[in-house]
């Protein structure tokens, strides 16, 4: 997130796409409401009507991976009418011209074609953004889970330059992130691109200097592999063994039959986790690991606040700590490494080769002699101790890379786009009682409140096919088909099924497409063809 959660409350107006924050991120949307009742305006674009748009002041029901073309009307109405900031462009920004255009070549009546959103409602949005300043853009995985999600991320940052809505409190491009620390984990090096602090590979100095602190030569100069291609690469040999870290990809994955075939072909699999999952069966070696309540360490959250986790309970039987685990297996690789604790892993090594948490110390999150703990934690960048962390970035137009940078998106369609043979849209997320695979949330009871998979459909399909809410159906896609429970709501529109994937039995992903964004390798989950038929 560019800003930070604490300034939700003080918004003047939300622009919500591609999010369920009610269900997704219950807490966020708690703020969000906060920030209503204090007079706060609210649009909302997403296909389903859920919870927050039904309290929205501008709701516009998108067609399913249409999200560029509907921002571009929206940017098209901007330039048309001459409500955009141009002081803040012409500070700040570069390559406006490109964005000009290829968004002149979207009005909103084009925009309305490919989005279904009415072109009125979509030159009512760009009023409302422009009279209303600054205002806070929010997403999730309803902008990133698409073969064109990098795309849809972009536009949203055109958008939100255009408005001049960068660099001040309560504004930015604000991305809620879709699960526990995965801000923590990419912040860490878990990307293939990047070593910790999203420092380069191909840069030369930073590789040499990893090089040198970790007592190593040889370090990679080119990207690693993305998940799908590692597992596409297991079939070939071409990779021969996979080290599977805390993820469940045997149900997570699009297209659960083919991602079995890859894990079933693999020489070699490791899984360090804290349960068995259906991606353990295919392990040869299990490492148990200790839960977050068992270890001390850091989290961080969607706002970049590096916070303390505190050890509670011991970990049951032969389960260590994460860092153990890596620890020991690198000793018996020949390297001794030094930090014994995540304290010592934390201040001596990543606050040293992270410029961005050199002032991020365990002193100063956790209390010390002499030295007050920030309860709060403390949000990166954080250059030097006497920092107090960074609320929200980019202050006052001053972009990390020097100017922002627009770019002119074209829209492009999903990969596989509903015909005659399969007539419906899937669509796919995440439900309030459940959390991805349900490897923890099924242990813990919450199966009595949702105890199994729905495909949830409109009145006017349920109608038309002579489906009664709680009936049986099949929804069945090139790769597979599932038996649900039908869920008739007034929340989907018409033409388009909503599914999650937190149980095994009625897993969307037994449907979903194994096609992903050329550039981030994100699945996309939100869209492919499917049918529904009535089971008599």
């Amino acid at each position: 997130m560019t800003n930070s959660f604490g300034e939700f409350e003080n918004a003047k107006i939300f622009f919500l796409i591609g999010t369920n924050m009610t269900e997704a991120h219950p807490v966020a949307a708690y703020l969000v409401k906060r920030a209503l009742k204090k007079g706060a305006k609210l649009i909302v674009a997403d296909p389903r009507k859920h919870d927050l748009a039904k309290k929205a002041d501008i709701y516009a029901q998108i067609k399913v991976g249409s999200d560029v073309a509907f921002l571009n009307g929206i940017m098209n109405v901007l330039l048309t009418e001459d409500l955009y900031d141009k002081k803040f462009i012409e500070e700040n920004c570069e390559n406006f011209d490109e964005l000009k255009n290829t968004v002149m070549a979207y009005p909103p009546e084009k925009a309305e074609q490919i989005s279904g959103v009415p072109a009125g409602t979509i030159r009512e949005i760009a009023r409302t953004m422009a009279a209303v300043k600054p205002a806070m853009l929010c997403y999730t995985l309803g902008i990133t889970e698409h073969t064109c999600g990098k795309n849809n991320v972009m536009s949203t940052s055109n958008l939100q330059m255009l408005l001049g809505n960068l660099g001040m409190p309560s504004a930015g491009v604000n991305p809620l992130r879709g699960q526990n620390n995965v801000q923590g984990a990419c912040d860490m090096g878990a990307l293939p691109g990047v070593y910790p602090g999203y420092q380069s590979v191909a840069n030369k100095e930073i590789k040499e200097k990893f090089a040198k602190a970790w007592g190593v030569d040889n370090l990679p100069e080119k990207p690693g592999l993305m998940i799908p291609d590692m597992m596409a690469a297991l079939p070939t040999k071409k990779v021969r063994a996979f080290y599977i870290f805390g993820e469940n990809l045997a149900n997570s994955e699009p297209n659960i039959t083919h991602v079995e075939r890859e894990l079933g072909s693999a020489e070699f699999i490791v899984c360090n986790d804290i349960f068995h999952t259906e991606t353990t069966r295919f392990a040869h070696v299990i490492l148990p690991a200790a839960a977050w309540c068992e270890d001390e360490g850091t989290f961080t959250s969607s706002e970049r606040r590096v916070n303390r986790v505190r050890k509670i309970k011991e970990a049951p039987g032969d389960a260590k700590p994460n860092w153990w685990i890596f620890k020991e297996i690198a000793k018996r690789m020949g390297h001794e490494w030094k930090s014994n604790s995540t304290r010592e892993i934390w201040d001596n090594e990543v606050s040293v080769l992270a410029p961005a948490y050199a002032g991020i110390k365990y002193s100063r999150i956790d209390g010390g002699e002499n030295e007050p703990m920030n309860r709060d934690g403390l949000q990166w960048p954080c250059p030097n101790q006497d920092h107090p962390g960074t609320q929200f970035l980019h202050r006052d137009g001053k972009f990390t890379r020097g100017k922002g940078l627009f770019k002119g998106i074209e829209w492009t369609p999903p990969a596989e786009v509903e015909d005659a043979e399969y007539p419906f849209v899937l669509s796919t997320g995440r439900r309030l009682f459940h959390y991805h695979t349900r490897t923890q949330t099924a242990r813990s009871g919450l199966d009595m409140i949702l105890p199994e998979e729905t495909a949830d459909i409109s009145h006017a399909d349920a109608r038309e096919l002579g489906i009664a809410n709680g009936e049986y159906v099949r929804v069945s896609s090139r790769r597979g088909s599932v038996k649900v429970k039908a869920r008739v709501t007034e929340q989907i529109p018409p033409g388009l099924i909503w599914m999650a994937f937190h149980f095994r039995e009625g897993n969307a992903n037994w449907l979903t497409n194994n096609v992903f964004d050329p550039e981030t390798k994100t699945a996309e989950y939100k869209a492919c063809a499917v049918k529904l038929e009535k089971i008599g």
